[in-house]
């Protein structure tokens, strides 16, 4: 029962992942009335809350390797609280109560992700890269199939009647789910941990991870844009009002179904050739998204299947590259997983920052009539930049060296 268990952790977390970052603005901008150019900054401002935390974090869980199970019932905690609170503030609230409950979130998300992937050395059965890449492969898999719950659990509540588009029944759903994973998942956090020698540039940078942690970041930057701006894409740029639900679980139900795949084509070839064979798939839907006409629902679907797909090898391959380079140089994971939390969180926060406010400019407005520019700048920003920022993270692929990407 140990992969499970980590499944069902990385399920959890993930569930609470995706309202953070594809739910919200929405619901900021509709349900309580705040302008997407302020939905932007508060993100920026809770990153610069997590450049300090994140790594602090990971220090934390390396300097008492012996409080797992403290930590792992503080993240459950963290969001059993904060995601009932944050669905149900009412319209008008201030933005100072909403930034209050975020930070209550991102940490709790924060502490839960640093712990599960800083002790995938402890939490695999053993630490060769192999058995690495099968814990990760469940570890995602646990993910995606998290990502499919939150991304379907709003329309099904306002199926059932729920108010405020379902997301006040939402928030005390993930509450409860962050309760029965702690109870669930707790043998995990009694295993002996493995730890390393301290971090330094030096060390991380010998090791390779440095390269990694940059072609995370770059690489962290097309899906944080779309993520931001997936439900706007497709119910205002295409015009499918009702079929944004349904897409992000075709969508993510691909990347889960391609993980196994991908981990074991990982296994076969070698991590930097599967990405070498995903990330065409991203950049040729990116471009396909570009080019789609407005009501175009097969398009799109078959646009989500690829680039799902992609991600699929992004989620599963590049966290085991980071912990096969950290475990073979002897280094504590959970403070190098604390800058790689931080890198991709840096990614989403730069995403809202700077296009949230771009699309405010252009005179877009979320589920109203919108100009044919406010509907390009849209375009622009979901399917041309992140396809841009695609093909550099694929260049950095091309360039790493063989012994940071060896079997």
């Amino acid at each position: 029962m140990l992969y499970p268990r980590v499944s069902l952790y990385a399920l959890m977390l993930a569930a609470a992942g995706i309202p953070l970052y594809i739910h919200l603005p929405r619901f900021a901008a509709v349900n309580l009335g705040i302008g997407l150019g302020v939905i932007g900054s508060v993100l920026l401002v809770i990153r610069l809350v997590d450049l300090v935390q994140d790594p602090l974090i990971g220090w934390a869980i390396d300097r008492w390797p012996k409080a797992q199970l403290v930590f792992a019932a503080m993240a459950a905690l963290g969001l059993a609280i904060g995601f009932p609170v944050l669905f149900n503030l009412p319209e008008g609230a201030s933005i100072a109560a909403l930034v209050s409950v975020l930070v209550l979130l991102f940490s709790a998300y924060s502490l839960g992700t640093i712990l599960l992937y800083g002790r995938s050395a402890t939490l695999a059965k053993q630490t060769d890269p192999k058995e690495l890449m099968t814990l990760a492969a469940w570890r995602e898999g646990g993910q995606l199939l998290g990502v499919v719950v939150a991304a379907s659990a709003p329309a099904l509540f306002l199926a059932f009647g729920a108010a405020a588009q379902g997301y006040p029944a939402f928030g005390i759903f993930l509450g409860l789910l962050a309760v029965l994973t702690c109870a669930v998942t707790y043998p995990i956090w009694l295993r002996t941990p493995i730890t390393g020698d301290g971090l330094s540039f030096a060390g991380l940078g010998q090791a390779g991870a440095l390269r990694l942690l940059a072609l995370a970041l770059v690489n962290s930057l097309p899906v944080a844009i779309t993520s931001t701006l997936f439900l706007f894409f497709v119910e205002d740029r295409l015009q499918l009002p009702g079929k944004a639900g349904p897409l992000l679980i075709l969508f993510f139900l691909s990347a889960g179904a391609s993980v196994p795949l991908w981990a074991r084509l990982s296994n076969r070839i070698g991590p930097k050739q599967t990405l070498i064979i995903a990330m065409p798939l991203s950049i040729a839907g990116f471009i396909g998204a570009a080019t789609l006409s407005a009501g175009n629902l097969t398009g799109f679907a078959v646009i989500c299947i690829a680039s799902g797909a992609a991600l699929g090898a992004d989620m599963v391959v590049l966290p085991a590259m980071f912990s096969v380079v950290l475990t073979r140089a002897g280094l504590n994971a959970s403070a190098a997983f604390g800058i790689w939390s931080f890198a991709g969180k840096l990614g989403l926060a730069l995403a809202a920052f700077f296009t949230l406010p771009l699309l405010e400019r252009s005179g877009f407005a979320p589920g109203q009539a919108n100009s044919a520019e406010a509907l390009n700048t849209l375009n622009l920003a979901y399917a041309v930049l992140p396809c841009i920022l695609k093909l550099g993270a694929f260049g950095m692929v091309l360039t790493l060296p063989t012994e940071v990407t060896s079997k």
